[in-house]
């Protein structure tokens, strides 16, 4: 499924990654859901990405931060070629996981503790985003401020 931004383009300047991160959503729906995970938002700017890593170790994990997106992937060795399994239930098949990150996002720190794998996300926001307060003068101010640059 595609979209049509043409619309939005006629009248917003700057806006041409908007329709790269929707394309990106799309697509990213119809994966599948393995392996789960959680995605909590933890403070005003933190959150954290939880994934169910059942048997995987850290070293077969890869936590990649490309632009605006991060790309989990996870490979295990099949070292069960000497072994009969009478059930196998616990899915450790490779996979890649891709999550689009919002502007100025950066990842704190990655963990995978008892088969969870924690990712720290942090959003800074460059004092250039903050709201920033505009002092708003009246003529006599203006007048005063002219007559101290002129006796200087």
């Amino acid at each position: 499924m595609t979209y049509d931004f043409t619309p939005l383009f006629r009248s917003a300047i700057g806006f041409d990654r908007l329709a790269t991160m929707a394309g990106n959503v799309a697509n990213a729906q119809a994966l599948p859901s393995y392996p789960p995970y959680n995605i909590e938002k933890t403070g005003e700017t933190n959150y954290v990405l939880t994934m169910a890593l059942a048997g995987f170790r850290p070293e077969d994990v890869d936590v990649v931060q490309e632009d605006n997106t991060l790309v989990v992937r996870g490979s295990v060795s099949d070292n069960s070629r000497d072994r009969e399994w009478l059930h196998r239930g616990i899915a450790t098949r490779a996979f890649e996981r891709r999550f689009v990150l919002a502007d100025h996002t950066e990842i704190d720190r990655a963990d995978l503790v008892n088969g969870l794998l924690s990712i720290a996300i942090r959003q800074l926001v460059p004092e250039a985003a903050r709201p920033r307060r505009i002092p708003v003068r009246t003529e006599a101010m203006h007048t005063t401020e002219a007559k101290t640059v002129q006796a200087a």
